[in-house]
């Protein structure tokens, strides 16, 4: 018995962006972070692919955008596992993992309803407890925030 192989055939990316090793349960949330479902180039999304380093993972590749590192910096607190790759005339020129610095300013919502940046014109800080499993400390009332409980603010 003869194993027919089959193989998606996805266009190479002449300039843009991929950004890779993406959790699989974390895609499609950095998927609205970036706002990709507004965009009008054109844009490969691949989820539950087999990864020797995460089990599964998802994988989003997106034509003619190089994105901010502050859009880079809210994938970092969901998916601190990503690799982004910019690519320049169908060559990879850059590939470096996300980055989530020590302390987040204005990029993340409090939950708590008492704390100050609720009511004052406040921007959030939140200060890194945990890099793997990724959580968070609010510096002004002390709350401390999961990655999937995480509010990021666009």
């Amino acid at each position: 018995m003869t194993k027919e192989l089959k193989e998606l055939a996805v266009a190479a990316l002449r300039n843009g962006t991929v950004i890779d090793h993406i959790p699989s349960k974390a895609l499609f949330r950095a998927v609205r972070i970036l706002g990709i479902e507004g965009l009008d180039t054109s844009v490969t999304i691949g989820n539950n692919l087999q990864s020797n380093k995460l089990g599964s993972k998802g994988i989003i590749k997106v034509a003619e955008v190089e994105f901010s590192e502050d859009e880079l910096n809210r994938i970092a607190i969901i998916a601190p596992s990503a690799i982004v790759n910019i690519i320049r005339d169908y060559e990879v020129v850059e590939k470096r993992p996300v980055v989530l610095s020590d302390t987040l300013v204005g990029l993340v919502r409090c939950g708590n309803p008492k704390c100050i940046t609720n009511h004052e014109p406040t921007p959030t800080r939140f200060e890194v407890v945990n890099r793997e499993d990724v959580e968070l400390r609010c510096h002004y009332c002390g709350h401390t925030y999961k990655s999937s409980d995480i509010e990021i603010i666009k």
